[in-house]
Formats: C-alpha cells, sequence, structure tokens
C-alpha cells in the first residue's frame, strides 16, 4: 500500500480529524475551512489527517466531483496522508458515493479506499499503523460508512448494516489472530451510534452538548461488537456541528471531532477547528485534545456529570 503508515522512533502517532466541512463551491467561507485546514496541520504536523465526513454540502455544489477536488488539493498541499469517510450530504448532489470515492482515489496522498463490494456502504476499510521498526501492524484504523438516511420508514439518519458489522469482526478477528491478541485500534464514522446518548446521559463526559445526538432510530449492536472484539479504543464522529464531548463507555471512548467547516451553521463562541488524537506504540488508550481557529489547543474539556443534566432539567 502506498503512504505505509507507522509510528515513529518516538512511539507516537498523530492524527488530525477534520469534520463537517460542507464545502460548495470555493466560495470565501469555503476558503476559510481550506485555510483553517492547512494552518491546524502545519501546527500539529501530524500523520494522518482524517475527513469523517459530510466533505461537501452536497445539493450546493454545481459539479460535486470538482469541489471535492478542490478538497484534495488543499489536503494534498498539507503534504500528509489522508483518509476519509462518507456523511449524509456528500452525495446530495451531482455525484454518487462510488463516483466520489474515484474522485478520492485521485489523490497522491490518498488512503481511501472503497472496501468490499458485497456489504452496505461505500468506504469500509481498514489501515494499518505498523510498528516503529516497521516489522508488523501495532494499530489499526478502521473507517465505516454510516450511511445517510433510515431506509425504512421510521425515518432519521441510517445505520452501520449487519454485514457492515460481521465485515469488522472479521477483520478483528483476522488482526488478532495474526497478532496473538487484539491490537489498539480506532474507529471512524460519521452519524454518532446511539450509545454517544447514553455515554451523555449516564456517564461523566467532557466538552459540550449544544444540539441533539442525531443517531439512528434503531440499534444495530455495532458498538456490542466493537466492545467483544475487544480492539477498539475510541470512536470519532461528526455529524452535529456544535458537540465536542467525549465519554467513556464500558472501555471504549465516544468522541466527537471539532466541526471545521465555515460555510455551514454553527454557534456563536463556538469557534471552528479539529480533533488531535495521538497513539503511543504498545497502549491501547490515546490522548486527545482540540485545535481552534485562533490557535489555542484545548487539552481539558469542561466536565459533565449525569448529576449536572437533572439539575439543569429540574
Amino acid at each position: 500500500m502506498k503512504n505505509k503508515l507507522r509510528f515513529r522512533a518516538d512511539g507516537r502517532f498523530k492524527i488530525v480529524q477534520f469534520t463537517d466541512i460542507h464545502w460548495h463551491n470555493g466560495e470565501p467561507a469555503d476558503r476559510q475551512s481550506g485555510a483553517l485546514m492547512e494552518q491546524i496541520a502545519t501546527a500539529e504536523a501530524p500523520h494522518l489527517i482524517v475527513l469523517t465526513g459530510d466533505i461537501l454540502a452536497g445539493g450546493g455544489c454545481h459539479d460535486a466531483a470538482e469541489s471535492l477536488r478542490q478538497v484534495i488539493q488543499i489536503l494534498e498541499r498539507c503534504g500528509i496522508p489522508w483518509a476519509a469517510v462518507f456523511g449524509n450530504h456528500d452525495d446530495e448532489g451531482t455525484a454518487n458515493r462510488h463516483e466520489l470515492m474515484d474522485v478520492m482515489q485521485e489523490g497522491a496522498l490518498s488512503l481511501a479506499l472503497p472496501g468490499p463490494a458485497e456489504i452496505p456502504g461505500v468506504g469500509n476499510y481498514v489501515l494499518t499503523v505498523q510498528s516503529s521498526d516497521k516489522r508488523e501492524p501495532a494499530a489499526l484504523l478502521y473507517f465505516i460508512d454510516s450511511g445517510s438516511y433510515a431506509q425504512t420508514d421510521i425515518g432519521g439518519y441510517d445505520w452501520i448494516k449487519r454485514p457492515q458489522i460481521e465485515w469488522f469482526l472479521s477483520e478483528s478477528a483476522r488482526f488478532t489472530a495474526s497478532a496473538g491478541h487484539p491490537l489498539p485500534a480506532l474507529a471512524f464514522f460519521h452519524i454518532p451510534i446511539p450509545e454517544y446518548d447514553e455515554v451523555w446521559d449516564f456517564h461523566t463526559c467532557y466538552g459540550v452538548k449544544y444540539e441533539n445526538v442525531c443517531a439512528p432510530r434503531v440499534n444495530t449492536g455495532f458498538f456490542a461488537a466493537m466492545h467483544e472484539a475487544g480492539d477498539v479504543s475510541g470512536t470519532f464522529v461528526g455529524h452535529e456541528h456544535v458537540n465536542d464531548f467525549w465519554g467513556n463507555l464500558h472501555g471504549i471512548r465516544l468522541c466527537y471531532g471539532r466541526a471545521t467547516g465555515y460555510n455551514t451553521y454553527g454557534r456563536a463562541a463556538f469557534p471552528r477547528g479539529a480533533r488531535v488524537i495521538q497513539l503511543r506504540e504498545g497502549e491501547r488508550q490515546f490522548e486527545t485534545w482540540l485545535h481552534l481557529d485562533d490557535g489555542t489547543v484545548i487539552h481539558e474539556q469542561p466536565k459533565h456529570t449525569p448529576l449536572q443534566r437533572i439539575l439543569t432539567e429540574d
């Protein structure tokens, strides 16, 4: 595979997550989003950039493929390998997911893959992070297409399908068998799973929740599969532009990114930015922080407890 990922000699591997860019056609707000991406990439110097969906505004793009190429040009200028998953808006315009994936793969630094044709979605794949001595995989990065909108009459957003979960379990088991133990892993997708509501409502979280968690209305068990597989220690989503919290649920940290795009809704006094994730070789845990558009780096987000929620509602 081109652009192989690996831990550095000091045991670090850093990822910058950009989410919900909502690029239109290169308008001033889009250019502001692009400048922010380059600014953060330069400051953080990550080893991988990940886009967690709604890269495009979909119907707001005159030519979706050309709009995506504009975003890819920014990523390529950063000189850093990158990967991506789709959100619910990306394919609402003039190009479908397959066509957009073809455009992604034009990038010299792109690691995005369409994934198995026999399972739902486009962009279900896993990348390995090699050990610092390049001898063997030391960590896994799962990318899952969380779909767009419910395909039944219940409405709301789509969900990760059972064949996708079976694919994940198969990949996890394959790497676990090869290594003799579960490898440290992270998972990236766009639409939060229902457990994001659970962790906020019943567990201590860090960060803010200014809008509802727009999870699917059915739970297909992806969290249970990750818990049972024992490799994933963190998940990273977008979808909601003014949520940035994270919380630990049964050993898995459920994290929101920080919305990056200016050509879409936001909130006053809630700057755009990115989430940064740093793995250390041989460890299942990770560090994470926010990097905002004014250069502020936030390592400790405000603490939220279920008691606070009850008192607020009363």
